[in-house]
């Protein structure tokens, strides 16, 4: 890291603040703060979408991946959610906007307390925020291990640095200053993307190289499945994507919720597909060349820092990091705005009966607090994350285990086959997700990575179903709440903030 890269990065972060200022002055209530007013364009929201779906943890984690087992990476990752978007533009994508115009919701889960009941909403409440501290941890760690690589910035000063600024931009701006911010990330990650890419085919060879790289890569490192990444780990996670990437993930619902409409939606979520199916095959291939590069690595988490290290001059070093940053950026900052959402308007309104009195400004202050209570906590976590298993174990393990049973009950609520599925449906779902998971993590440990992940979304899913089949429940309210979101009905009007 020299002077030229130093300035580069510095640039950034005032940049993104400067983003926060501006969007600060679109904010008057909590619905701008959390859901954009319900105005943002769908072009915008895929593209923060995409953003929002993965950190610079990519570059760490799934460069290790990349490095050790090649282009299967594409396939369980990139093509499993690209067929998770698609199966969700038509699923649920629409019908999170369909909730805020019905129910005028500005939280993922408000609208549980109607499906469900209070106490099923409660318990997704809390453990989902829980676990999402963790996640955004992981993302943190990762960003902070980058530019330790880079410039030997100890761990601890890399988590408050990239932190410290998300923080002030996601607390003064919402969800507007969090789409804005990703778009500017977009262009700077697109740019430094290409700029990696293009030193790697020149040190390669030439273009030839996209093709003949390949027979030059350890064994089966260009087949689709590979090491222990299986056909059933890859079909596991498709079910975890779809679940994920639709909204189980909340910051992703957030995007959807602040379309105008579910064509909106729709759109979005096509275009996220689309940039999820074509722009890793880019941004991976530098990866997928390491092992020629950059041979016999010790630490192949540090490939991809080690590669832009050798190959990029000054200024453009600064370049790339800045685009690693500016996903985990996205990532965190909109998974704050989304937490922050479920306090306020889920948690807090169970616990304090007199947070329903909150006037406005009130309600938009108390979000403030919560996203820097968040952030700072996931911080705190990102300090510690060797006593979890590491980056790559809290993102694929924690996470891709967990977040099944959270999603299953709150995604296919939605939708009219499961009508059925009362509040017993789905604590129980989630209860046995959480308790297989610790079963096979604790009891039985030395599974497979495919095993420790699949059982307890799968658990989690067939406990909602079996619940719903033998104990089915028949709330008028819920049956018309999900009949409502089934259809575009332009001319209703919509709810207000409740």
């Amino acid at each position: 890291m020299g002077f030229l890269d130093w300035l580069v990065i510095c640039a950034y972060f005032l940049v993104m603040i400067a983003i926060g200022i501006w969007a600060k002055s679109r904010i008057r209530d909590a619905r701008d703060f959390f859901t954009a007013g319900g105005k943002m364009p769908w072009w915008l929201s895929g593209i923060s979408h995409h953003m929002s779906g993965y950190s610079s943890a990519v570059f760490v984690g799934y460069a290790a991946i990349a490095y050790t087992a090649g282009f299967t990476l594409y396939v369980w990752w990139a093509i499993g959610i690209t067929f998770a978007m698609l199966i969700g533009s038509w699923l649920f994508a629409p019908r999170w906007p369909r909730l805020r115009q019905r129910l005028g919701i500005i939280s993922p889960l408000e609208y549980l307390a109607t499906r469900y009941n209070v106490p099923a909403q409660q318990v997704l409440a809390w453990s989902g925020t829980a676990l999402k501290v963790f996640d955004v941890g992981a993302k943190w760690a990762a960003t902070a291990l980058l530019l330790q690589v880079f410039a030997g910035v100890p761990i601890a000063w890399g988590v408050l640095l990239t932190g410290g600024v998300t923080l002030i931009y996601s607390t003064i701006g919402g969800l507007w200053a969090d789409a804005l911010t990703d778009l500017g990330q977009f262009i700077i990650q697109l740019i430094a993307g290409i700029t990696m890419f293009v030193a790697v085919l020149a040190q390669l060879g030439g273009v030839s190289s996209i093709w003949t790289l390949w027979d030059r890569l350890p064994e089966g490192h260009g087949q689709p499945f590979n090491d222990k990444y299986t056909v059933g780990f890859i079909m596991v996670y498709l079910l975890i994507n779809t679940l994920s990437y639709n909204g189980g993930t909340w910051n992703l619902a957030q995007r959807f919720i602040a379309a105008p409409t579910g064509d909106s939606a729709r759109r979005a979520a096509l275009f996220s597909a689309a940039l999820y199916l074509f722009w890793p095959l880019g941004l991976f291939f530098p990866m997928w060349a390491a092992p020629i590069l950059l041979p016999n690595l010790a630490e192949p988490d540090q490939s991809y820092a080690l590669l832009t290290q050798q190959l990029l001059p000054g200024g453009l070093i600064g370049l790339v990091l800045a685009g690693m940053f500016a996903h985990t950026m996205a990532m965190t900052s909109s998974d704050a705005n989304a937490i922050s959402s479920v306090v306020i308007r889920d948690i807090i309104p169970a616990v304090w009966k007199r947070a329903h009195q909150l006037s406005s400004k009130s309600e938009l202050l108390a979000g403030r607090v919560s996203t820097f209570l968040f952030i700072a906590l996931s911080m705190g976590i990102a300090l510690s994350v060797d006593s979890f298993g590491g980056v790559l174990g809290l993102l694929i393990l924690w996470f891709g285990a967990l977040v099944g049973p959270i999603a299953i009950p709150m995604l296919l609520g939605m939708l009219p086959a499961f009508r059925r599925c009362g509040p017993a449906a789905a604590i129980g779902s989630w209860a046995t997700g959480l308790v297989v998971f610790a079963v096979v993590k604790y009891v039985f440990p030395g599974q497979t990575q495919t095993v420790e992940v699949a059982t307890p979304v799968l658990s989690s899913l067939v406990m909602f179903v079996l619940i719903g089949l033998i104990a089915p429940v028949r709330n008028p309210e819920a049956d018309a709440l999900i009949d409502s979101l089934n259809a575009e009905h332009p001319e209703a009007a919509e709810a207000p903030s409740s």
